[in-house]
């Protein structure tokens, strides 16, 4: 039945069924395939895919509808025809062979160029823009990694969104530099430089070109992604209902003004868009979701790194592997299926995350262009009218061109440039300084750690009261490490005024108890108050001895010589500690204590029988 149902599913993905549907019936097989009854893990994968949009991504997928919305403006008034980065606004190089290639062929073909070599050049530089902000695959890469929690302490989407700026140039020069080639032996005539044109040009493609300098500079200057794609929507709203309206009536022919009542269908595009990709987004980390359940990635790297010694060869091989990926998939289905694969084992071999980003983009960008089956191949014969094959030799240039580049960015990982950590610049600095010290005046000195319920925190090793002073968190030199030491003082500091200030206080100090003491990996000795736990079976019925009673593990027993994985043993306690410090919400405390015992029993059965 099994067999018969993933071959059905293989068929759907074949025929050509929506992503979401196959990504969501292959968590719904393998919830039916793990050792836990199905409605246990399936319900735990929908659970995880609905808690998407509160987590720390939260402010990274607002910003996916607002720069959709930015974009379909963009194209519905036409203002972005002139710049040579339209796929920035676009987000697709299909459509912007579709958008400029009738406007360009004609053009390189008065100027001299031939007609061969001028498709070639369409097709190879449509996606080009595909590295620079704020194009959408950057926000989607970004997303997508931040939910596969590889590099919680390090990866930042903002950051990202530079990653790709020095790797995108430097493929911009290499493509520009065979144009000119092929200009230098075709001995095409040139034409003697005029300022005036020069600066004519500029004035009408000035407009567009603060959008995405825009997004930079305001990102380097320390605001937030939502404000920045916020403000891009008002400029470009502005721009093309109000500013386009304006040229006209002064006579310059630049763009096409907005009627205010096309907004309406511009928007109901762009939000249907907008739903395709939140769509796929969630019913992915349903899927990603069973993988790491599965220990797929862990399998993964295992043989991998049984089969590839070199970190040489593996970048050799991903490269290899993405390009055969962008040339059957789209990039937006390819991140959200292929990178919680890779993901894991490019980081097992020291790959930086943000380096990894480039190469994966640049690759499905080099797939687009890869014969037999490259989507701009398809497009530009369609768009131009011409057989596949002739389309196919015209790229071979620039594809060459582009595997140079991309194997230069592969292997030289300096010119993955990203700001530094926490760098915000001058503006916001000068500003964060006033509003850090108003928060520490406001804030209380002394905080007492506490469960939800208001009950001192203590254990084996912390003995009761615990009590943490805001002082002590200026003597830590590291900023992202004294942010999270000063947290709870903050948001004590919140509950000041309302209703339930109390159970508000207890509770910021409890959860930030779990999230900070007992969950971090830099060597700080977390709070156990429970030292005893009945041991649970992956029906979540209580595990039984021989003699048929109840098994309870005990905190002290982890310590033992003959316990091999002192770590594993501890989790136990730490988890189910949690529950009873800052139980959530949805499951309460012993829901969650229920779940976390199931959890680690079936992690841990294996080894069950032979330690304490």
């Amino acid at each position: 039945m099994m067999t018969l149902l993933i071959i059905l599913l293989a068929l759907a993905f074949i025929s050509g069924s929506p992503l979401f549907t196959i990504m969501l019936g292959a968590a719904a097989l393998g919830a039916v395939a793990l050792p836990r009854e199905f409605s246990s893990e399936f319900d735990g994968m929908v659970e995880h895919m609905l808690n998407v949009g509160l987590g720390d991504q939260v402010q990274v997928m607002s910003t996916i509808p607002l720069f959709i919305y930015a974009g379909y403006l963009l194209a519905e008034a036409g203002t972005a025809d002139p710049c040579a980065l339209f796929t920035v606004f676009t987000g697709a190089s299909g459509v912007t062979i579709i958008a400029l290639g009738g406007v360009l062929l004609p053009a390189l073909v008065r100027q001299g160029y031939p007609e061969r070599f001028s498709m070639g050049l369409i097709a190879g530089t449509g996606s080009v823009g595909l590295l620079f902000p704020p194009a959408l695959p950057l926000f989607i890469y970004g997303t997508v990694y931040g939910l596969t929690n590889l590099a919680p302490e390090t990866w930042d989407t903002r950051r990202f969104l530079f990653a790709g700026i020095v790797p995108g140039m430097v493929l911009v020069g290499m493509l520009s530099a065979v144009a000119v080639t092929v200009a230098v032996m075709k001995k095409l005539p040139r034409q003697k430089f005029d300022l005036g044109e020069l600066g004519r040009s500029f004035a009408l493609a000035f407009p567009e070109l603060c959008i995405p300098f825009g997004v930079i500079i305001g990102l380097a200057a320390g605001f937030d992604l939502p404000q920045v794609a916020a403000l891009t929507v008002v400029y470009t709203v502005v721009l093309e209902i109000g500013v386009s309206r304006l040229f006209r009536r002064l006579g310059v022919a630049w763009g096409k003004p907005l009627d205010p009542r096309v907004l309406w269908l511009v928007s109901r595009e762009a939000m249907a868009m907008v739903g395709a990709i939140f769509i796929i987004i969630f019913t992915s980390t349903a899927l990603t979701n069973f993988m790491v359940t599965a220990e797929v990635p862990r399998a993964l790297v295992a043989w991998t790194q049984s089969h590839v010694a070199s970190k040489i060869v593996f970048l050799l091989a991903i490269n290899v592997i993405l390009l055969i990926v962008g040339t059957v998939m789209d990039i937006f289905s390819a991140i959200v299926v292929v990178l919680p694969l890779i993901g894991p084992i490019a980081k097992a071999y020291g790959i930086d995350p943000y380096h990894l980003g480039v190469i994966f983009l640049l690759n499905l960008e080099v797939g687009y262009l890869h014969p037999p089956v490259g989507l701009n191949l398809f497009i530009t014969s369609v768009k131009f009218q011409r057989p596949i094959t002739q389309v196919m030799w015209a790229t071979i240039p620039f594809l060459i061109t582009m595997i140079v580049a991309l194997l230069t960015i592969t292997y030289v990982p300096a010119l993955t440039v990203v700001p530094e950590a926490e760098r915000t610049g001058r503006i916001a600095d000068l500003l964060a300084i006033p509003h850090a010290e108003i928060e520490k005046l406001q804030a209380g000195k002394d905080i007492t750690l506490v469960d939800a319920a208001g009950k001192p925190l203590a254990d084996a090793s912390h003995p009761a009261p615990i009590v943490k002073h805001l002082a002590d968190c200026d003597a830590i030199t590291d900023e992202i490490a004294k942010g999270g030491c000063q947290k709870p003082f903050f948001d004590v500091k919140d509950c000041r005024g309302k209703p339930n200030q109390q159970t508000c206080e207890h509770k910021a100090i409890a959860c930030w108890v779990v999230s900070s003491l007992n969950a971090s990996d830099d060597g700080k000795t977390p709070i156990i108050p429970e030292a005893e736990v009945p041991l649970l079976d992956s029906d979540g019925n209580p595990l039984k001895d021989k003699a048929g009673h109840q098994r309870i593990r005990k905190l002290a027993d982890c310590a033992r010589a003959d316990v091999i994985d002192k770590d594993s043993c501890r989790e136990l306690f730490i988890n189910v500690s949690n529950c009873k410090i800052c139980p959530p919400d949805d499951l309460g405390i012993d829901g969650c204590i229920r779940d976390r015992s199931i959890r680690w029993y079936d992690d841990n059965k294996a080894s069950l029988d032979e330690s304490p």
